[in-house]
């Protein structure tokens, strides 16, 4: 998987890491089992500071996406919604929709970026399958 930063971004870069990892998975490039770079090795392909690495993989494993150990780093685990993340899930959705109302995005665009933004993760997966 090529990950991609924007060092000169807002967006924290522990906070984008986390990201790109999550929609490496979403797309299906990342799969259950597959190991991560070490966060020493992510860091100097960056050019970041290690301890950011490291802030972005303890977030992915309190949140369920990957498993961390000693010996295996950093892998990308099973990943199933249950009660608690569908929840915090609808809690971030409407804190996204109701910026996207605030700023009077019309509602048939927002779901048509939604649709396209499913779309996109589901016909990625499909070519992984292929």
């Amino acid at each position: 998987m090529i990950i991609s930063l924007d060092l000169s971004s807002d967006v924290p870069i522990y906070q984008q890491l986390r990201d790109r990892v999550v929609e490496g998975i979403a797309a299906g490039t990342l799969r259950e089992g597959e190991s991560l770079p070490s966060t020493r090795q992510l860091a100097a392909d960056f050019g970041i500071n290690f301890h950011t690495v490291n802030k972005a993989y303890d977030l992915l494993r309190q949140q369920g996406f990957v498993r961390l150990n000693r010996k295996t780093g950093a892998v990308i685990g099973p990943t199933a919604a249950d009660a608690a993340f569908a929840a915090g899930w609808s809690a971030r959705a409407r804190t996204l929709l109701a910026e996207a109302v605030a700023k009077g995005m019309p509602a048939d665009e927002v779901l048509a970026t939604c649709r396209a933004l499913l779309a996109g993760f589901e016909e990625q997966r499909g070519d992984e399958a292929s």
